[in-house]
């Protein structure tokens, strides 16, 4: 928890609170639906809950912006960014019904009242969204079919609509036929060693109505 008032010291009471219940809920709904390994739940702020929040060092989401969470898994980014921005719509979703039943027990036990979880394949989930958001769960080229015409007409942001994309390692091989695409080291927000190769990639993508 530390960790999370380190970077981000502005938080409220309420924000705190919900913060420091995560390790409960998560050890809690882990040992009777494993979606987080042994090791993560020990450093869950450290891989997952900062992880997550290092979209927000890239871009501040404003109130009423709506954002989609694909392959959400046990809720990162989608969870920590919405305790953040309790103004801003979040909907998380994965084809993977254990987990998505993980995701609506932890939202139900932080009270967060601007989360809806889905599960079903993101192909069938219908809606415009500022910001579609994951933690790598495919190659830029498939994720970019995956959410073709989600995303909305009017940008609200000083970045445009589109992708913002928590990924590891060498992205050159695989965003290279995507010319405006901006790769923001998390290393640079962020000085555990665990973000060395850490970044946050932000596609902007066309409306299509």
């Amino acid at each position: 928890m530390e960790l999370i008032l380190k970077y981000f010291p502005e938080l409220t009471a309420e924000q705190k609170a919900q913060f420091e219940l995560l390790q409960k809920l998560y050890e809690d709904w882990n040992i009777k639906i494993n979606v987080v390994s042994r090791k993560d739940i020990d450093e869950l702020y450290l891989r997952h809950v900062l992880h997550s929040l290092g979209i927000a060092k890239i871009q501040s989401f404003l109130p009423g912006s709506k954002i989609l969470d694909v392959g959400t898994g046990g809720g990162f980014p989608g969870i920590p960014l919405a305790i953040l921005y309790p103004e801003v719509q979040f909907h998380l979703v994965d084809s993977i019904g254990k987990k998505i039943k993980v995701v609506a027990e932890v939202v139900e036990g932080l009270q967060l009242k601007n989360v809806k979880a889905t599960n079903d394949r993101v192909e069938n989930v219908s809606g415009k969204y500022d910001f579609i958001v994951s933690r790598a769960v495919a190659q830029m080229e498939t994720f970019v079919h995956w959410v073709n015409g989600k995303v909305a007409k009017k940008s609200l942001h000083e970045k445009k609509n589109g992708i913002l994309y928590l990924k590891g390692g060498d992205l050159t091989e695989e965003l290279k036929i995507y010319r405006n695409a901006v790769i923001y080291p998390l290393n640079e927000y962020f000085e555990e060693d665990f973000y060395e190769t850490k970044s946050v990639v932000h596609l902007p993508l066309k409306f299509k109505g």
